[in-house]
C-alpha cells in the first residue's frame, strides 16, 4: 500500500473519522484507522463496535493495499505538518512510513484482517433528504436525549418514518423534543428505529448546511447514513421507545406568546440565583406579563419581568431553567409560544404557526 497526497486533502477524511476512536479500547485494533487504497481512492475507516465511520479521498501515485495504524497519532502528525505539505504514506513490512519534506515518521501497524468491519445487513427502507434539513431536525431534538440513563432506550434518538415524512424524537423523562419534515419517502409505512447517542452526535458533526444529499438506509439492526464523501453506520438500540405522543399536553389552552430572546435572557439572568442542584425557577403569568422568579438556600432571590401577549391570570408553574433554555435555543423564530393547562402541567413550547417542532418540559415542584 502506498499513496501521495496534499496535507489538507488527507486531513479532511481523518477529521471526519477520528472522533469515534475511544481513548481506552477493548481491542487494540480499535485504536487504529483502517486504510484501504483501491482504484486511486484511499478509504479511511474507524469503529468502536457500535458506530463505524468511513471517509474517502482521491490519491496519487497509489499502490493498492490495506493496513491499520493509530488513528490519533496519524491525525496529530498530519495536523501538525505545515500547510501545503506533500505527504507520502506507504506500508513497509509491519510499519507505516510517512514522509513529508524533511519529516520522517515510522508508525506501528496491525493487519487489516483484524479490523472489525460492520456488516449492515439487508436494507429494508431507504430514503433521501438534503443534509441541511436533517441537520435542522437533529438540532431541534438531540439536546433532549438522556445521558447514561438505566432506561437504555432513552440514551438515543428515535428516528421515525411516518406518513411519507421523517420525525426525530428525544426524551430523558423530564423533557421531550420532537421535530419533523414531510415528503421524504414514498411509503406510507410507519417504521421506528432508535439510534444511539454517539451515532447521532457523529452524524450531526458530519452533516453540512445546504442541499447536499443524504441517504438513510434502514436495516434490521443498523442505520447507514451516506453523505457525499463519508458513511456513518450505527447499530440500533434494541428497545421500545415510550409512547411520546401521550406526553404532549392536550388541552393546553393557557397561551403565552413572548419575544424569544427577551425571555431567554431573563431566564439566563434569573438562573444565576437558582438552586444549584435543582435549577428551579418559577414562571408566573398575568395579563401582559411573564415573570421569572428564582430562589436559593441562601435566601437570595431574582425576579425578571418580560412583556407577553397573554390574557392568562394568576398562573404559576415551576420548571428546570436549563430545560427551558435548551428548548428556547432550539426554536428558530423571533417569538415563541408557551402553552400551559394549569399550575401542575407540562409546558408545550413551539414557534407560532409552526407545528413541525414541539418541545415539552415537565413541571418541577418548588
Amino acid at each position: 500500500m502506498r499513496f501521495s497526497i496534499q496535507r489538507e486533502a488527507l486531513l479532511r477524511p481523518l477529521q471526519q473519522v477520528v472522533g469515534v476512536v475511544e481513548r481506552r479500547q477493548t481491542l487494540p485494533v480499535l485504536a487504529n484507522v483502517l486504510i484501504r487504497v483501491e482504484d486511486g481512492i484511499a478509504r479511511f475507516t474507524t469503529s468502536d463496535l457500535e458506530v463505524e465511520l468511513s471517509a474517502q479521498v482521491a490519491v496519487e501515485t497509489a499502490a493498492e493495499g490495506e493496513t491499520t495504524v493509530s488513528a490519533r497519532k496519524l491525525f496529530d502528525i498530519v495536523k501538525a505538518l505545515p500547510d501545503g505539505s506533500r505527504i507520502d504514506l506507504k506500508q513497509d513490512g509491519e510499519r507505516v512510513r510517512l514522509a513529508s519534506a524533511r519529516s520522517r515518521y515510522s508508525l506501528a501497524s496491525l493487519p487489516a484482517s483484524q479490523f472489525p468491519v460492520t456488516e449492515a445487513g439487508d436494507v429494508q427502507e431507504r430514503i433521501e433528504i438534503d443534509q441541511g434539513s436533517f441537520k435542522k431536525l437533529l438540532a431541534r431534538s438531540t439536546f433532549a436525549m438522556a445521558l447514561q440513563d438505566v432506561r437504555y432506550y432513552l440514551n438515543g434518538l428515535l428516528v421515525e418514518l411516518r406518513n411519507k415524512g421523517l420525525r426525530t424524537v428525544a426524551t430523558d423523562g423530564h423533557r421531550l423534543a420532537l421535530a419533523e419534515t414531510a415528503g421524504v419517502s414514498e411509503s406510507e409505512l410507519r417504521r421506528q428505529v432508535i439510534v444511539p447517542r454517539k451515532g447521532v452526535l457523529e452524524l450531526q458533526r458530519l452533516l453540512e448546511v445546504g442541499d447536499a444529499s443524504l441517504e438513510l438506509a434502514f436495516s434490521k439492526n443498523h442505520l447507514r447514513a451516506r453523505l457525499s464523501d463519508s458513511v456513518v453506520v450505527s447499530k440500533l438500540i434494541d428497545g421500545r421507545f415510550p409512547d411520546y405522543e401521550a406526553v404532549i399536553p392536550i388541552g393546553a389552552d393557557k397561551i403565552i406568546q413572548v419575544d424569544r430572546e427577551s425571555v431567554r435572557q431573563a431566564l439566563s439572568r434569573a438562573a444565576i440565583l437558582s438552586n444549584e442542584k435543582y435549577r428551579g425557577v418559577k414562571i408566573e403569568v398575568q395579563p401582559g406579563v411573564l415573570r421569572v422568579i428564582a430562589h436559593n438556600p441562601e435566601q437570595e432571590e431574582a425576579m425578571e419581568e418580560v412583556e407577553a401577549q397573554t390574557l392568562v391570570d394568576k398562573l404559576s408553574v415551576g420548571f428546570n431553567v436549563n430545560y427551558l433554555l435548551d428548548a428556547l435555543s432550539a426554536v428558530d423564530s423571533s417569538e415563541v409560544r408557551i402553552r400551559l393547562r394549569d399550575g401542575a402541567s407540562s409546558a408545550l413550547i413551539e414557534s407560532p404557526g409552526d407545528e413541525t417542532t414541539r418541545h415539552v418540559v415537565m413541571p418541577l415542584r418548588l
